[in-house]
């Protein structure tokens, strides 16, 4: 395809009001593929550098209860039976967090093998989607780990810590038979288990996939019926299709525009209205474009490109949204073959920043006043005054760009002289997918190609001073296919001293003549 077609010159005043705010709902909560995973060094990394170039509040992942975690064991011994109940992976996965500056979003999941009323698993580590054998386990093991994690780390902690009642229960893989009116009991025990706890624990769900928003209104109901606790609802947002699977590893998919996840993140409060459940808060707890883990679009410029605009307007529907995942250590459909290879992160193994990435890493840099917005670029002032802007290609999720794409800003009220900052990430810069292919694709990059890898998929960065006119510029910014690009303008008076003069440094003559020396 051609380049995309430029917007029209905008007029932004940098002195006038902002129109809205632009909250942080975007990066309140990240996703973590499992549980057990957050103790693996390469994760630890990841948040690392995330936390420092990001900044998450929460974190949410499967598995919890899972086996692995090691949090239940059944006892039968010398005329003595029952649940012997271990926490301490947990503590390391909490304490991690933690340290880190994340919160956990508590997803209570799966059913631990000792409780389970059948053999059914789901993911390469066979995390069992059945109901509780007996439901005084279930409720046992629930009060038992809130009441563990209460006592570690305060109540008041702890009460800022939502508690998401399973996964995709919808969904016959995740759930027994998709069975909703068992999903319904297994809610209802839990959320008076949590309450039971601390009346100010706050609990809710369905966290339901994209397709099955009937079960919204539904669930309302049970709650209403049956006077069940709940304190928001999740639910989960992606736009791709069937996955064509290829040899070994990966998927090939279908995409619909990114608008169709802001009217995913927008169904609930329709189906809601006039329900028990209206005006809750909704956390979407998982989102990205592909459900699957193994879809190259995750590693593209594209996928930068292509959710921009859904963080930048997914704030009026939800009060977070959760991208999926933090990074590719996750192992859903067993151990990754290369080191990229489709997988949800923002960041691929060994923290290798993937355009998506550099999309969070822009979003943090800009300031919360939105001066103005269009389909390819919002202009927001932070508090020293200062511009910053994100500029993106738009995609509709069928159209591979070969060109890129013009956005034209008339900008005034700016100081006499600025300096103007440009990061670019598109197909061809930032990108560290078209780097590793460059070079091969090689499934474990030597730590050389790693050190190159490392500084290629880096945005490229621009600057420059600028003398505007009685306070007015023009910017004509030009974006990469699929690309995204920020830029900030700041004042930047000319501080050099008079003698100051690059055109002398290699002694040319000064004002009186003089001849440089031999």
């Amino acid at each position: 395809m051609s380049p995309t077609t430029p917007t029209h010159p905008g007029v932004v005043d940098a002195t006038a009001p902002a129109r809205r705010v632009l909250t942080d709902a975007w990066r309140s909560c990240i996703g973590t593929g499992r549980t057990r995973e957050v103790l693996h060094a390469d994760y630890r990394d990841s948040l690392r550098v995330a936390q420092q170039e990001i900044g998450f509040r929460y974190a949410r992942a499967h598995g919890i209860l899972h086996d692995d975690m090691g949090v239940v064991t059944r006892y039968d011994r010398d005329g003595r039976s029952g649940l012997h109940l271990s926490f301490g992976y947990v503590d390391q996965v909490i304490d991690t967090w933690l340290d880190a500056g994340v919160r956990p979003f508590l997803e209570l999941g799966f059913m631990p093998h000792a409780l389970a009323s059948g053999p059914d698993t789901v993911f390469w580590w066979r995390g069992n989607i059945t109901p509780p054998r007996e439901e005084s386990e279930w409720v046992e093991l629930v009060q038992g780990l809130l009441r563990h994690l209460v006592a570690r780390y305060g109540i008041d902690e702890v009460r800022t810590w939502p508690v998401e009642v399973w996964n995709e229960p919808n969904l016959s893989v995740f759930w027994k038979d998709a069975d909703e009116a068992a999903y319904h009991r297994l809610y209802e025990i839990t959320a008076r288990a949590v309450k039971d706890v601390d009346a100010d624990l706050p609990v809710g769900g369905p966290a339901i996939s994209p397709g099955s928003d009937e079960w919204l209104p539904r669930f309302a109901e049970m709650v209403a019926a049956r006077d069940v606790p709940c304190d928001f609802v999740s639910k989960h947002a992606y736009t791709s299709g069937p996955a064509e699977h290829l040899p070994v590893w990966g998927v090939n998919q279908t995409l619909r525009a990114p608008e169709h996840l802001l009217e995913q993140f927008a169904t609930p409060r329709d189906l809601l209205a006039g329900t028990a459940l209206a005006g809750l808060p909704l956390h979407i707890t998982e989102f990205s474009s592909s459900y699957r883990p193994d879809n190259a679009i995750h590693d593209t410029a594209y996928q930068a490109a292509y959710l921009a605009p859904v963080l930048l307007r997914g704030d009026a529907h939800a009060a977070s949204f959760s991208y999926w995942t933090l990074c590719d250590v996750f192992e859903e459909v067993g151990i990754p073959t290369s080191i990229l290879h489709g997988g949800f992160g923002l960041l691929g193994h060994r923290q290798l920043r993937k355009p998506v990435f550099h999309l969070y890493a822009f979003l943090a840099r800009l300031g919360a006043d939105v001066l103005a917005e269009g389909p390819d670029h919002v202009v927001t002032r932070r508090p020293d005054g200062s511009l910053a802007i994100l500029a993106w290609q738009p995609q509709d999720g069928v159209t591979w760009h070969t060109g890129g794409h013009r956005v034209r800003l008339a900008l005034t009220g700016l100081p006499g002289r600025v300096s103007l900052v440009e990061r670019h990430v598109d197909d061809e810069r930032g990108n560290v997918r078209a780097a590793w292919r460059a070079i091969g694709s090689p499934p474990e990059p030597t730590p050389a190609q790693l050190d190159d890898l490392h500084a290629l998929s880096e945005p490229v960065l621009t600057s420059r001073g600028v003398t505007t006119a009685g306070g007015a510029l023009d910017l004509d910014l030009a974006v990469g296919a699929h690309g995204i690009a920020l830029v900030e303008v700041a004042a930047a008076p000319d501080l050099r001293l008079p003698w100051d003069d690059d055109a002398r440094l290699l002694g040319g003559a000064g004002d009186a003549g003089e001849v440089a020396g031999s």
